[in-house]
């Protein structure tokens, strides 16, 4: 007499999906991040619970000192058209300004300037806390 078969599952499948998804993801999730790759400056205790919760526009600039809005990259007179009417149609929202830690301070403050004189009602800057030895 023969024994009944047993069902067994091949579970092989089931990991190729689920790691050929975890490459997807691993190489996916960095291209997520708003504006343009900057090194960004270390700042000890930064506030945490500012950005964390509240939804913003990100604006960015690199060390060759080219402007980003979001993804999209602009040039100074267009950005701040932008930010104008990003202003007029959301006035509450709020903007973070992602600075490459190698561009002069006059440069970051000059851009600070142009979205507070916009008339946001908080800008940011995007920091990163420093390195523990």
């Amino acid at each position: 007499m023969r024994e009944p078969l047993k069902p067994d599952m091949n579970v092989t499948p089931l990991v190729d999906v689920v790691l050929v998804l975890l490459i997807i993801f691993m190489v996916v999730t960095p291209q997520l991040e708003s504006g343009a790759a900057v090194e960004l400056p270390a700042a000890r205790n930064p506030d945490q619970a500012e950005t964390a919760k509240l939804d913003f526009t990100t604006v960015t600039l690199t060390q060759r000192g080219e402007l980003y809005m979001e993804r999209d990259q602009l040039p100074r007179e267009a950005l701040v058209q932008k930010l104008t009417q990003l202003h007029a149609d959301e006035p509450g929202e709020r903007v973070v300004l992602k600075a490459d830690r190698g561009v002069r301070y006059a440069e970051v403050r000059s851009l600070f300037k142009a979205c507070q004189d916009i008339g946001f009602p908080g800008v940011s800057l995007q920091v990163v806390e420093p390195r523990k030895n």
